[in-house]
């Protein structure tokens, strides 16, 4: 992919939320095109930055895009759950975490993330895995099918929708993302509807074929531990099954005795108007905060 070219989304808030300073240590687990690490970096003279991603074309941009950086940037790909398998626990002052599919992902229709672009059923962040969606749809049983659509998609009929693509898979199997597209607007025609009826079903298969939630379940103590007291965690999630994730998370780490993190604000934080003018996929973002206990080690 020779364009990563990603427009960060709630980028004022952030850097108002994490502070970057001279000589501090920042941590991006999610880089995608390096846009909010950009910023972080250019926000000090003498700041450190961590960041990863499992997509190879985000980490190939963001070292092209950070190359002014590299002698204070240390760029890896994997997940932000690994981070503490090579950032010391304790070490740094603020970790970012902007969950989800990117822009460039969305707009390739190699990578087969859009029911708007046809491309192959893929949807795989890591091209190094295995499991795509076009596997996931053609071989999945209809009951779990079901599960799926509903649970990680919020999908209202996904029953109908997992029958008829098992009754349409026994003639012929699903390749492309426009096939899956069509099958599904056939089942539930669109009658006026904002949202086109496969956005569901492509977000439940996206989060099942990347284990998003696994990842958020494991990545947050993760990026949590490498704070040092006083530091900050900044996630920005994009549906509501996230923010539950995060929101939760964040309650049990209040409430332990003693509490290892606290909310900074109780509420959530929204792209402002103007954000929206410019970049309407941004609608979604919500930003929530927590500090490290300044008692935690």
């Amino acid at each position: 992919m020779s364009n990563f070219a990603h427009k960060p989304v709630l980028l004022a808030e952030v850097l108002a939320t994490l502070g970057p300073s001279e000589g501090g240590r920042m941590v991006d687990g999610t880089l995608g095109g390096a846009g909010h690490a950009e910023a972080i970096l250019q926000a000090s003279q003498s700041g450190w930055l961590g960041g990863c991603d499992r997509d190879g074309a985000a980490i190939g941009a963001a070292l092209s895009r950070l190359k002014p950086y590299a002698h204070r940037c240390d760029l890896r790909r994997g997940t932000f759950a690994e981070l503490p398998e090579w950032i010391e626990p304790g070490s740094v002052d603020g970790v970012l975490l902007d969950l989800g599919v990117s822009s460039p992902q969305l707009d390739h229709p190699e990578r087969g993330f859009s029911f708007q672009h046809d491309g192959p059923l893929d949807m795989r962040m890591d091209d190094r895995q295995n499991l795509t969606a076009a596997e996931v749809v053609n071989t999945m049983d209809e009951p779990r099918l079901s599960s799926l659509f509903w649970e990680l998609g919020e999908e209202r009929e996904s029953r109908k929708l997992a029958r008829g693509i098992v009754r349409e898979r026994q003639s012929q199997h699903f390749a492309t993302t426009g096939e899956l597209a069509s099958l599904i607007e056939r089942l539930s025609p669109r009658r006026g509807r904002r949202l086109h009826p496969a956005t569901r079903v492509f977000q439940a298969l996206r989060m099942y074929v990347n284990d998003e939630v696994g990842l958020l379940e494991r990545g947050l103590p993760a990026a949590a531990s490498l704070l040092r007291p006083g530091g900050r965690l900044a996630v920005i999630t994009f549906h509501s099954l996230e923010g539950r994730i995060v929101k939760a998370f964040g309650d049990a780490a209040s409430k332990a005795s003693p509490p290892t993190l606290g909310w900074v604000r109780r509420k959530v934080i929204q792209p402002g108007d103007a954000e929206l003018d410019e970049n309407p996929r941004a609608r979604s973002a919500c930003l929530r905060v927590l500090q490290k206990s300044q008692g935690e080690p």
